[in-house]
């Protein structure tokens, strides 16, 4: 796996590459970034009055990791097996094992092919944040933030968090967002707006974003009395955070607009994709002080 993360693209082409795997009978993927091997099963030891979906914990190589059965939190039948796999993540600043039933193949593709899940299908309690059609399947791509949150609430963004911060004066500055999952723009909204930014226009993908910033630009000429700064995700279906950013950056009348990305996907060693089309900070999800502190830079 290190080796594919090796042959990555650039920042910024819309492009991505995702692991293939299978469960209950139904194709799945995850943003080869998250992933940082692919075992098979070993001994996992029960923990008592455990969540519903966590299995229980390994040793890896030192580490004590909690394993998650993906069947349980998309509530499908898996008869577990030794046959099964272990795909060990990395996201959110946090280390996690996702039982599946096997792991097929790595596809690179453009997040244009990614298609936003239907709101005649997908439901409040959807784990699906996006679809592709490969080779005559359908790949359904996992909100696995959602995952995380719904294991563990305190993992996530709560508003009590930012009252640590203590009282805040209101901001009548206009943020845009592009966020794909309901649950993150739902979040975001909340506490944002406990933090004195109530000005908030919410987007599901760079590309509407984007549409909305240059329609903007066609017809005031000018963006800066109507959006003074964009919060950006990384992995949206049909235009990605950095594509989006690097598109913000190349518009003559939009570069100076600040854009922070706030993502699952900010560690070490991937914060130079974020440089390289132009960010003007990145922050790891879900870190709200952080961003709102990262807000505060530009829009108090």
């Amino acid at each position: 796996m290190e080796q594919q993360k090796g042959i990555l693209l650039e920042s910024g082409t819309n492009e991505l590459e995702i692991v293939e795997f299978n469960v209950g009978g139904s194709s799945y993927g995850i943003n080869v970034i998250k992933v940082k091997e692919i075992l098979m099963p070993v001994k996992v030891t029960a923990i008592p009055h455990s969540h519903k979906y966590v299995e229980g914990i390994i040793e890896l190589r030192g580490e004590v990791l909690p394993v998650v059965c993906i069947a349980d939190a998309l509530g499908v039948a898996l008869d577990k097996s030794l046959n099964d796999k272990f795909i060990v993540t990395e996201f959110n600043k946090q280390k996690l094992v996702f039982r599946v039933s096997t792991v097929t193949q790595i596809h690179r593709i453009s997040w244009e092919q990614i298609e936003k899940p239907s709101s005649m299908y997908q439901g409040e309690a959807t784990q699906v944040t996006g679809v592709v059609q490969l080779n005559g399947e359908m790949i359904l791509l996992l909100d696995f933030e959602k995952i995380v949150v719904e294991i563990n609430p305190s993992a996530g963004m709560t508003v009590e968090s930012v009252q640590k911060l203590g009282k805040r004066s209101r901001s009548a500055k206009n943020i845009l967002i592009a966020e794909d999952s309901p649950l993150l723009r739902k979040l975001l909204n909340e506490t944002l707006t406990e933090a004195g930014y109530e000005n908030l226009e919410f987007f599901e993908n760079g590309q509407e974003a984007l549409e909305y910033l240059l329609h903007l630009k066609s017809e005031k000429g000018s963006i800066e009395e109507y959006v003074q700064l964009v919060i950006t995700d990384i992995e949206m279906p049909k235009m990605d955070g950095h594509h989006f950013t690097k598109r913000i950056k190349q518009e003559e009348d939009l570069q100076t607009l600040p854009v922070i990305i706030f993502s699952s996907l900010i560690t070490n060693d991937l914060l130079h994709k974020g440089k390289m089309v132009g960010a003007d900070a990145q922050v790891s999800k879900p870190e709200i002080r952080e961003l709102v502190a990262e807000i505060d830079k530009y829009v108090l």
